[in-house]
């Protein structure tokens, strides 16, 4: 998508700006309008949160719209939901895997699989393989990460880095710089088995 913008937004850098802003958090264009699904968002208050002038907004929309395949694509975005943000809040926890693109459909496979033996309970999985983006896997689990299936993340071909978030009340004991996560499920497990004996 962000080659699309690139080819036509080209000339104009602060349309480009808008457009990337919309198309990140799927709101769309219709009618001479932007709406976050139904709702219509205010002009105004989307410029201060981009950054430019309501003028360049006003552009931006009538340029998506009397550009064809731009205006086809922008009249169908919308917000995809998801529980990443909430979930550690919920009592789950979220892996944020990142892999190699060459990798990624085996990495994907690979992860999932590995849960599933383990019998550990998946609630959402969420991922991206944008070109111009790092390739990220996000997976939301009902319960405690096994550390064995978290060794066995970290040995995979194509693996690069695992970021594991928490509903841990305290948090930042849990901190292990070395696996390159931000909370150890190492750490977490010794500190569960401690409090229970």
């Amino acid at each position: 998508m962000m080659l699309i913008l690139e080819a036509y937004f080209k000339n104009y850098p602060a349309r480009r700006k808008v457009a990337e802003f919309l198309f990140e958090n799927g709101l769309s264009v219709k009618n001479g309008k932007i709406y976050l699904r139904n709702v219509e968002v205010p002009i105004s208050e989307l410029a201060r949160i981009i950054g430019v002038n309501r003028k360049i907004v006003y552009h931006t929309i009538e340029y998506i719209e009397k550009t064809y395949p731009l205006k086809l694509i922008f009249e169908k975005l919308n917000p995809l939901p998801s529980l990443i943000d909430v979930a550690p809040l919920m009592g789950w926890e979220v892996l944020e895997i990142e892999l190699d693109k060459e990798k990624y459909l085996q990495g994907f496979s690979q992860v999932l699989g590995l849960l599933h033996q383990n019998g550990v309970p998946v609630m959402e999985v969420f991922s991206r393989n944008l070109r111009e983006e790092p390739t990220k896997l996000y997976i939301v689990i009902d319960g405690t990460l096994p550390v064995e299936v978290f060794v066995r993340i970290k040995e995979m071909e194509g693996f690069r880095k695992l970021i594991l978030h928490t509903p841990e009340k305290d948090k930042e004991k849990y901190v292990c710089n070395y696996c390159e996560v931000k909370y150890c499920p190492k750490r977490i497990l010794m500190e569960r088995l401690a409090s229970t004996r």
